[in-house]
């Protein structure tokens, strides 16, 4: 992030304008909406403007800004018509040490006036560091519509219980359940419909039955989610829903930051990682943990890259899971074969080329080599294989050796999806020497077959960098 976002109370606090006209005015207006006291630095005032300082008592400067004005200011706006009152204003503040905005001049910012969609206490701040205002507002506009005006009350009446919880309910995550369950439950329903009365009585009924209960977290559960091959545009919404319900997180070297920022801010995450031959923490170590979790009534999250069920070792942790009583949910996940194919151009299957695909793994339970080759060397048929690039010279070879033409069209698919995604493209017999020389390291994908000859044409993602012999 180039910006911290944060909220500022300036109740009661002194903040600067300069400028009189119309966007002076609306940076007012936000300031007397915040209930800050508001100084106006101009010369003149347009109507609208002296008309709100003379309604709001808004004290206003005409002569010339200086220092003096700015003190015991928390903050300061340039929005003056004359350029040099904003850069001049700018030098004051940041020799004062009051945090300063200036009007379309993000490189004389310290903090940014984002589009403010407000159901008070609800506010929702949207913000392109300054790159695109007109951005901001078309997000600001579509939030609009997606935010009932009710969700303001709801806060409200939350705010109200709030203490009283924190004291009927001392462990953190039952808190947190209690009041996720409130604001997507029957009591924030009927308040949303007008209810009030009904909402006030279910909530204290709520709020009873939970000071009653003893506070003990009944037992956990695992969601066992498949984030896809890189691109967090891939996820599902039943996977975005859980990331952002989980109390805990396991997740590998697959994972990507941009998939990982969209889990729970607060949830607690558990690096498991694992590379070829260098597993952070064992598969059974890994199982063992989701039941451990569990059974401290965590909400766990199992996040895997692609799909937990396709090379994803899903199935062994759920046997795990079953066995233990452990109640567990899977979300499948766009398989990386499918995504990387697709992001890279290459049809899986196409009538003029391959009416069957075949998934297969480059490395075994032991970390040998152990293919079919006879099922895999077939006509009309695309060979997608997994974790196979520290021995993709092996494989290329062994296609060779059992009977495959070694003019045959195969590509390595580099960070497939994501923005450094790149694809070397050539046949069996010179794929492996490609990828050495584009340095290929991974996480990589080999697509063998004469799809991969539409890749040229095909082709659509332009984050992509091609390869090609």
């Amino acid at each position: 992030m180039d910006y911290l976002p944060i909220f500022m109370n300036i109740a009661g606090r002194r903040a600067l304008v300069t400028g009189g006209g119309l966007q002076a005015a609306r940076k007012v207006e936000l300031l007397l909406r915040s209930q800050g006291e508001v100084v106006i630095v101009a010369s003149s005032l347009d109507d609208d403007l002296a008309l709100l300082a003379a309604q709001e008592g808004v004290q206003h400067l005409e002569e010339p800004l200086t220092a003096e004005a700015l003190a015991g200011c928390s903050l300061a706006i340039g929005a003056s018509d004359d350029l040099a009152v904003n850069e001049h204003l700018h030098g004051l503040a940041t020799a004062a040490g009051i945090p300063v905005n200036i009007v379309d001049r993000p490189e004389l910012c310290s903090f940014i006036m984002p589009a403010v969609i407000d159901r008070s206490p609800l506010v929702v701040a949207i913000s392109t560091g300054g790159n695109s205002p007109a951005l901001a507002r078309l997000l600001k506009a579509r939030f609009e519509t997606l935010l009932p005006s009710a969700y303001g009350r709801l806060a409200r009446f939350a705010g109200r219980y709030r203490q009283r919880v924190k004291q009927g309910l001392s462990d953190t995550t039952l808190r947190r359940r209690f009041w996720e369950n409130i604001v997507n439950g029957p009591v924030a329903e009927r308040l949303l419909a007008g209810q009030d009365d009904a909402a006030g009585l279910l909530m204290e009924e709520t709020v009873a039955r939970a000071e009653t209960a003893g506070g003990k977290l009944p037992l956990g559960e695992v969601y066992l989610v498949g984030a896809g091959p890189g691109d967090p545009d891939l996820l599902t919404f039943r996977a975005l829903r859980l990331m952002q319900q989980s109390d805990v997180v396991l997740y590998d070297r697959l994972i990507g930051e941009a998939v990982l920022n969209l889990v729970r801010r607060d949830a607690e995450r558990i690096y498991v990682g694992k590379m070829p031959k260098d597993h952070t923490l064992p598969q059974p170590e890994i199982a063992a943990l989701l039941v451990k979790l569990a059974r401290q009534g965590k909400r766990v999250l199992r996040l895997k890259g692609g799909d937990p069920f396709i090379f994803g070792r899903g199935g062994e942790e759920i046997e795990t899971l079953a066995t233990e009583g452990i109640p567990f949910q899977v979300v499948p996940g766009i398989t990386s074969a499918s995504g990387c194919a697709a992001y890279a151009g290459i049809p899986l299957t196409h009538r003029d080329h391959a009416q069957a695909c075949v998934f297969v793994t480059g490395h075994g339970k032991d970390g040998s080599l152990d293919l079919n080759w006879d099922a895999l060397i077939q006509p009309r048929q695309t060979v997608v294989v997994y974790m196979g690039l520290s021995s993709l010279a092996e494989i290329t070879q062994g296609f060779v050796d059992h009977g495959a033409a070694p003019a045959t069209p195969a590509a390595v698919v580099d960070s497939g999806t994501r923005s450094g995604q790149r694809v070397a493209v050539g046949t069996l017999e010179s794929l492996a020497d490609e990828a050495a020389r584009a340095k290929i390291s991974g996480p990589a994908l080999i697509i063998i077959g004469s799809v991969v000859s539409l890749h040229d044409r095909l082709s659509w993602f332009t984050g992509a960098e091609a390869l090609a012999e």
